[in-house]
This record gives C-alpha cells, sequence and structure tokens, in this order.
C-alpha cells in the first residue's frame, strides 16, 4: 500500500524518533517576511471587493463541449443514461460535498479575494470554502494528497495571477459526469478588465480528455452585499430509493402545526 502526505511524513518521522535519528524535513518553502512581504502587496492589482457571477457574459464566455477519449465517453454515457432512467442524482449536494474546480468558481455566489504574503486566498460563499494558492515559490506535490480544490500554487504574469492545480479528489468533476482523477490538472489564468474578473480554466486529463478542455467564467463588482453564511446542511435529507438519491427540503414540516401554538398577538 503507497503511503501518501501527511500521514507518510508523521509515520516517517515516528520512525526516525522511535531509533534515535534526528528527523529532518525538507523545506523548499520560500518565506516572504513579515516586514517586506506585506510591502510587497501594493504591487499587486487591486481586486479588493465582492465580485458576483456575470450572467450577461455566461455564453461569450463558456467554452466547447470537452473532446473525450474513448474511457470519457464511456463514463459520461454512462451517466447520462442514468439521468434519464432515474432522474438527476444529487446525492453529492445533500451530502453538502463541495464541487471541486473549475465547479467552486462557477456556482451562482459571489467570492472575494484576500492577499497576503506569499498567498492568495479565494473565499466562496459557495458552501463556504477558502482556496489557497501560493505564491511563494514552492512547487506542485508529486506525490499528492487529494483534496475537493486540489493543490494550487501560482504567480503573477503582470496583472493575471496564473494557477496551477492538481490532486483533485474523484468526488469531483471536470464536467457533470466525468470525474477527476489523479491525472486531472487544472491551469488558471485570473484577470481583472475594469469591473469584470475573469477566470480561464485549461483542463488536462490524457485518460479522459483527448485534448485540453478550456472553459472560462465571468464576475462584476458588486459591493452592495458581502458575503453571507452558506449551511448547506440545514434542512437538507438524503432521500435514498429505487430511483436513486435526491433531496428532500424539509418542506413539509410548513404544513404541521406549531408545537408551541400560536404567535402572541403583535409578534
Amino acid at each position: 500500500m503507497k503511503l501518501r502526505g501527511k500521514l507518510a511524513r508523521a509515520m516517517i518521522c515516528g520512525v526516525a524518533l522511535a531509533v534515535g535519528a534526528p528527523a529532518v524535513m525538507a523545506q523548499d518553502i520560500a518565506d516572504p517576511g513579515r516586514a517586506t512581504g506585506y510591502a510587497d502587496l501594493a504591487a499587486q492589482p487591486d481586486w479588493g471587493g465582492i465580485w458576483y457571477p456575470d450572467w450577461t457574459l455566461l455564453f461569450s464566455t463558456r467554452g466547447a463541449r470537452p473532446v473525450l477519449t474513448e474511457r470519457g465517453r464511456q463514463l459520461l454515457d454512462a451517466y447520462n443514461a442514468s439521468i434519464a432512467e432515474n432522474g438527476p442524482n444529487q446525492e453529492a449536494q445533500a451530502m453538502c460535498l463541495p464541487p471541486g474546480l473549475p465547479g467552486l468558481m462557477q456556482q451562482p455566489y459571489p467570492i472575494e479575494f484576500l492577499y497576503g504574503p506569499g498567498r492568495v486566498t479565494i473565499l466562496t460563499e459557495a458552501y463556504e470554502q477558502a482556496r489557497r494558492i501560493y505564491t511563494d515559490g514552492r512547487t506542485l506535490p508529486v506525490d499528492f494528497d487529494l483534496f475537493y480544490n486540489g493543490n494550487s500554487v501560482g504567480f503573477w504574469d503582470g496583472d493575471t495571477l496564473v494557477v496551477d492545480t492538481n490532486g483533485l479528489s474523484p468526488r469531483t468533476n471536470i464536467v457533470a459526469g466525468l470525474p477527476h482523477t489523479e491525472a486531472s490538472r487544472v491551469h488558471e489564468h485570473i484577470w481583472r478588465d475594469g469591473a469584470n474578473m475573469f477566470v480561464e480554466f485549461t483542463i488536462t486529463n490524457p485518460e479522459l480528455l483527448a485534448q485540453p478542455y478550456v472553459t472560462r467564467v465571468a464576475y462584476k463588482l458588486d459591493n452592495e452585499f458581502p458575503l453571507r453564511e452558506y449551511v448547506c446542511s440545514e434542512n437538507n435529507r438524503l432521500q435514498a430509493g429505487e430511483n436513486g438519491a435526491n433531496i428532500d427540503l424539509g418542506f413539509e414540516h410548513l404544513d404541521e402545526p406549531d408545537p408551541f401554538g400560536p404567535a402572541p398577538a403583535g409578534d
């Protein structure tokens, strides 16, 4: 069995300590330094504020359909056949599983950018996620763990943030019905053009995609409302039956009598 990531490192350190050998961990992560690190942020573009999906640019930014390998076509055909027979399977939504990339950035909810030395963090209202993009010079891990948002590193090319991501969980999708595998890589360009923000994805996966799949999303600056709480598990109930899994939002309780009786007059 192959041990990976933190578990493997923890076990290696434990063995080294047990036999009395010093545990030396490689450190290739640059330390930007507090004094100079925050000063350097002034040179980066201003992406402050709340960014909402810009539906007026939806069709001009949507990419072409992905070109699939034979394996990719088999998976997508099986998914479409299941939808036709049973309807949409919403198990992931009912379990509040985050959609990963690119799905997280395609939700109909706002996002916000936070800058720090050696890092850009994207806060998303959807699923209350925090995407950490490290810009401290580290490289993508080779022996990586699998996460819903993967492992992301980036750098600034002028006013454009260039990001590479690997290690995306197979419970997330390239497109609906086409799950990521360990071979997936997501390459992003993020830039601002006036009151709009654009994120372009180039997804490669030689197992499932016959050529890179390119898609784009657009946002507009709108500071009328801040990011709000997104409590996915509230009222979500998974219904498992002969037609697969679906969601019951729990609205049946609206027809039930209030156990506390009628509200006092004036309330």
